[in-house]
C-alpha cells in the first residue's frame, strides 16, 4: 500500500511538473515594437587560406560599451558566467574577466547605479563552488540571482521527480566536495550531480540598459564563459520599448530567484507597430516554436529559409521544413557537426542523425567546420518574393528543450523590407558561412558528417523524447 502510494506521488510529481502554468515572464509573446537604432553583431571565427584560424567579435564588445554609459539600471541575463577558463587557443579570449571588469568598474564609477546579474545555477555546478566572480561582484554592491529553476517546467521529469521528492532537500556545501567536478576543475558534492541530471537551464543571453534617454536591449546566443570566446553567435541590440519588454520579464526571474529590481519599471509609448516595417517583438519560452513554426508553415515557394544552428532536433520542426519543402519552398540549413559540449567530445548527437531526415526530404544541407569552437547562433531567415523578410534569432536551440517551455529562453522576431540593413547583413553572413571566400573558409558540405547508424538515429529519438540528454 505504501509502495502504490510512493508511486502515485511521483507519477503525479512527473506529471504535473512537466505541464504546470509557467509564472509571468516566462512564455512571452510580446507586442509588436517600432525599433529604435538597431544593430545586428556577428561573432565569426573562420580559417584563412594557410590554415590560419581568425575571429572577429562584436557581440560583447557593444555590451561592454552599453555597460560602461550606463547610468541608472543594468540587468544582464547570461547563462554561463564562470570564473576563468586554463584553454589558450588563437582567438581565445577572457570574456567572463572582461565582463565581470566592465560591471565592476561602471559600479566603482557610479556607485548608485543598480546592476543585476541573472545566472543559471550550471555556473557554481549548482552550488557545489565558490565562484571569484561573483564574490567580488557581490562584494562590490552588484546583486546576483541564481536562478530559482524549479519554477519551470522539467524537461527530465523521469529523475527529476524524484530529485524534488528526495534529493532536493540535501544540504550542499561550496567547500570539501568529494567528487571530480564535472564541468571544471575542483571537487564538487554528491548534491551537484544530482541537480546536474535534471537537464534545465535558465539559457538566455540578454542585456538591458539605460542609454540617453532610452532603453537598449541586446538579445544574443553568446555566453560568457572563456571558452565560448570563439564561437560563431549573433545578436540584435535595439532601443526602445522593446527593451522593457524584456525588461518586464527579467524582473520577474530575478524576483522569482531572490533579488528584486528596485529601479521601477519605465513608462512605454504605447505605440501601436503591427501594421509598421521594420517591426520586432520579444519571444521567450514556448512562444518561440510558435513563432517558429509560424513562419516555416507560412513561407511561399517563391521564397527561401536559410537556418544556420547549433542544435536541430525538434520532431515539428524538422515536419514542418519537409512541409516547406513540398511546396516548393528552398531550404538550406547549416548545421554544427556537433563535435564538442561544454569542452567534451561529443559523438554528432543529435544533428548527425536528424540531418537523414533532413536531406531525404530534399533540403539542402552543409556543415559548420569547426576546429575546437561551436557553430553556436540559432538564427533563422526567411526571404525572396515580394513580402517582407522575417528573422528570428537569440537563444533558443531547434530543440525539445529549448521550444517546449522547458528552459528559459530569450528570442526577437524581426520583419522588414528586404533592403533593410538588419536583413542585408543577416544574409551577407548566412551566404558567407555556406558558400565560404577565397579568404574565409566556414563550413563544408554534407558528405563530412553524416551518420547512416539507425543504433545512434534512434538513440537520438529516444534522448530527445525522454528529456535524458543536454541539447
Amino acid at each position: 500500500m505504501l509502495g502504490a502510494a510512493a508511486l502515485v506521488l511521483y507519477l503525479a510529481t512527473a506529471w504535473w511538473h512537466s505541464r504546470k502554468p509557467l509564472p509571468p515572464g516566462l512564455s512571452v509573446e510580446g507586442p509588436w515594437r517600432s525599433p529604435i537604432a538597431p544593430r545586428l553583431l556577428i561573432n565569426e571565427t573562420f580559417v584563412d587560406a594557410d590554415g590560419q584560424r581568425h575571429c572577429r567579435q562584436q557581440i560583447f564588445d557593444e555590451m561592454f560599451r552599453l555597460i560602461g554609459q550606463a547610468e541608472k539600471l543594468v540587468v544582464l541575463d547570461i547563462f554561463q558566467f564562470n570564473d576563468p577558463a586554463d584553454n589558450r587557443h588563437d582567438c581565445h579570449r577572457q570574456i567572463s574577466v572582461a565582463l565581470r571588469d566592465a560591471l565592476l568598474t561602471r559600479k566603482h564609477q557610479r556607485p548608485e547605479i543598480e546592476i543585476v546579474v541573472i545566472t543559471d545555477p550550471i555556473n557554481d555546478v549548482y552550488g557545489g563552488r565558490e565562484l571569484s566572480h561573483h564574490q567580488q561582484l557581490a562584494a562590490a554592491g552588484i546583486h546576483i540571482a541564481t536562478t530559482n529553476l524549479t519554477i519551470g517546467r522539467d524537461p527530465n521529469p523521469s529523475w527529476t521527480a524524484l530529485w524534488r521528492l528526495c534529493f532536493r532537500w540535501l544540504r550542499q556545501s561550496p567547500r570539501g566536495g568529494w567528487l571530480p567536478n564535472p564541468l571544471g576543475p575542483g571537487k564538487v558534492g554528491l548534491r551537484s550531480y544530482l541537480t546536474l541530471l535534471n537537464l534545465n537551464a535558465n539559457h538566455r543571453k540578454t542585456l538591458v540598459v539605460d542609454e540617453g534617454e532610452c532603453w537598449t536591449a541586446v538579445v544574443s546566443s553568446a555566453n560568457a564563459d572563456d571558452g565560448s570566446s570563439a564561437y560563431r553567435d549573433m545578436a540584435l541590440r535595439v532601443s526602445g520599448d522593446i527593451a522593457l519588454d524584456l525588461l518586464a520579464s527579467e524582473r520577474e526571474i530575478a524576483a522569482r530567484s531572490g533579488v528584486n529590481v528596485d529601479y521601477p519599471q519605465p513608462t512605454m509609448t504605447g505605440t501601436d507597430a503591427s501594421t509598421h516595417t521594420p517591426r520586432l517583438r520579444l519571444l521567450s519560452e514556448g512562444a518561440i516554436k510558435r513563432a517558429l513554426l509560424a513562419i516555416i508553415d507560412d513561407t511561399r515557394a517563391a521564397e527561401r529559409l536559410d537556418i544556420e544552428v547549433l542544435y536541430l532536433s525538434h520532431r515539428d520542426v524538422i515536419a514542418a521544413l519537409v512541409r516547406a519543402v513540398t511546396r516548393g519552398v528552398e531550404v538550406r540549413v547549416l548545421l554544427d557537426p556537433n563535435h564538442h559540449a561544454f569542452g567534451v567530445s561529443g559523438s554528432g548527437i543529435p544533428n548527425r542523425q536528424a540531418a537523414n531526415d533532413l536531406i531525404a526530404a530534399g533540403i539542402q544541407l552543409r556543415w559548420s567546420d569547426t576546429h575546437g569552437e561551436q557553430a553556436h547562433s540559432k538564427v533563422l531567415l526567411r526571404h525572396g518574393g515580394e513580402r517582407p523578410a522575417q528573422l528570428l534569432l537569440g537563444s533558443a536551440n531547434y530543440t525539445r528543450r529549448s521550444l517546449n517551455d522547458l528552459n528559459f529562453e530569450a528570442n526577437l522576431e524581426w520583419l522588414a523590407p528586404h533592403d533593410d540593413p538588419i536583413i542585408v547583413a543577416a544574409r551577407a553572413a548566412f551566404e558567407r558561412h555556406w558558400h565560404n571566400t577565397d579568404a574565409e573558409h566556414y563550413s563544408t558540405g554534407p558528405e563530412a558528417y553524416l551518420d547512416t547508424s539507425r543504433r545512434r538515429y534512434w538513440q537520438y529519438r529516444l534522448m530527445e523524447a525522454s528529456g535524458w540528454c543536454t541539447f
